[in-house]
């Protein structure tokens, strides 16, 4: 192993649950690479959907597949899932070319640590991708006790990993406080939120199926279109869809919960609920915009009051769809700041919705449309790019741009001090 960095500099994605966009899923880290200037990228995932629970049989450029034991419960099935592909993982990181940087994204905390071990053996700096305050995402939906042996231990393993990383890329800026009040350094911090880009959104009755001759339509379509987990709060969405029966909810996706959802509605006889499958991003992407109104719904754990980058909120505002959100901090400001929609309080997802039910379509659609270019200019996945490709300058600068590579292990400065991130933050 040597020093030397290549012209096209190359980094190694660690991101256990990525997917391509031919897939429905996380297709953060493809969007974010594919615009890099300079760098290309290999991500490695698992094999197997973790909501479908099929594998990957297909080769797709740029990603690496590690086998994965399934499950289909949060039980120590998931936790071998997660071990699996952590092992798998630094296999194929050691097995690659030589990187000039790794790159391990969470959740799991799993994929950080053979992430961290990765870049150490390669001798190369490492960046630490927080997408989940985990495990403290665990302890507030009631997955792990707090102050138990096994919180501690991994309360333990997280700091440990903060500490080492040469950056650490957090997704909603409201976590700064959260850091701070573990003892890390905030200049360690890169802030780059998940996104979504308007012009990908563009209705394609052309190429899919309208949402509107998949299931019969009366009154409003409200659409919520992500995972169908215990975090997502979804038994709110289906309260709300009882009480307004005069209008149409299509949920679309999958996850451990939606076996328990989609019986609930039948023994309720919600006839106005429909459950539709996922989609891969370039199809979900080309409905969404049919739809009258986007529903963002969380749990309410105290872990999201910390701050959340849903990125259905941001697909929603990108189709030009009019929003409710009932999930504080961030996601309430992009709504109020754009007047795109409805912010109301967890609980209260059926005021937001009966705000904008009776609203006419041309209000609706200026809604819409402020939400839409809102994303365009603070949360697009080009302005995202743009600052993760000043992070990673920085680290591991051009070949022949005169910048000196950051010694690894040592920690950098913040982006954000540069008055070029500032230009790009602006």
């Amino acid at each position: 192993m040597t020093d030397h960095v290549p012209a096209q500099r190359h980094v190694l994605v660690l991101n256990h649950y990525a997917k391509p966009l031919s897939e429905p899923g996380g297709t953060r880290h493809v969007e974010l690479f594919g615009r890099l200037s300079g760098w290309d990228y290999t991500i490695v995932a698992g094999d197997r959907d973790v909501y479908s629970r099929r594998r990957f049989r297909n080769r797709e450029p740029h990603f690496v597949r590690v086998r994965v034991p399934g499950y289909t419960r949060n039980n120590h099935r998931r936790v071998l899932n997660w071990l699996g592909y952590a092992a798998g993982a630094l296999v194929a990181s050691l097995a690659r070319r030589r990187p000039a940087l790794v790159y391990a994204s969470s959740p799991h905390i799993l994929t950080p640590v053979a992430g961290w071990l990765a870049a150490r053996l390669w001798r190369v700096p490492f960046v630490l991708e927080i997408r989940d305050l985990w495990p403290e995402s665990m302890v507030s939906t009631g997955h792990l006790r707090e102050g138990s042996l096994v919180h501690r231990a991994l309360r333990a393993l997280e700091t440990w990993l903060y500490r080492r990383a040469d950056r650490i890329v957090i997704v909603a800026a409201g976590w700064r406080s959260y850091f701070r009040s573990l003892g890390v350094d905030e200049a360690k911090l890169t802030w780059v939120s998940n996104g979504a880009d308007p012009e990908a959104f563009a209705l394609r009755h052309d190429r899919y199926r309208p949402l509107r001759d998949r299931i019969p339509v009366h009154g409003r379509l409200i659409v919520f279109a992500g995972a169908h987990g215990e975090a997502n709060g979804l038994d709110e969405l289906l309260d709300a869809a009882a009480e307004l029966t005069e209008h149409t909810f299509a949920l679309i996706g999958d996850g451990i919960d939606k076996t328990r959802l989609v019986a609930r509605a039948r023994a309720e006889g919600l006839a106005n609920v429909h459950f539709l499958d996922m989609m891969p991003k370039t199809e979900l992407a080309g409905v969404l915009g049919g739809a009258d109104i986007g529903v963002h719904v969380l749990a309410d754990a105290a872990v999201f009051r910390l701050g959340a980058s849903p990125n259905k909120l941001y697909d929603y505002l990108a189709a030009g769809v009019p929003v409710v959100t009932n999930c504080p901090g961030e996601p309430h400001e992009i709504v109020n700041e754009s007047d795109s929609g409805a912010a109301v309080e967890p609980g209260k997802l059926v005021v937001g919705l009966r705000g904008l039910v009776d609203l006419d379509d041309g209000t609706l659609r200026a809604m819409g449309g402020r939400g839409r270019l809102h994303i365009g200019k603070h949360r697009s996945r080009a302005v995202m790019a743009a600052r993760l490709q000043a992070a990673l300058d920085e680290l591991v600068p051009p070949r022949g741009s005169g910048g000196r590579r950051v010694p690894v292990g040592r920690g950098v400065a913040d982006t954000e001090a540069s008055s070029h991130t500032r230009r790009i933050a602006h």
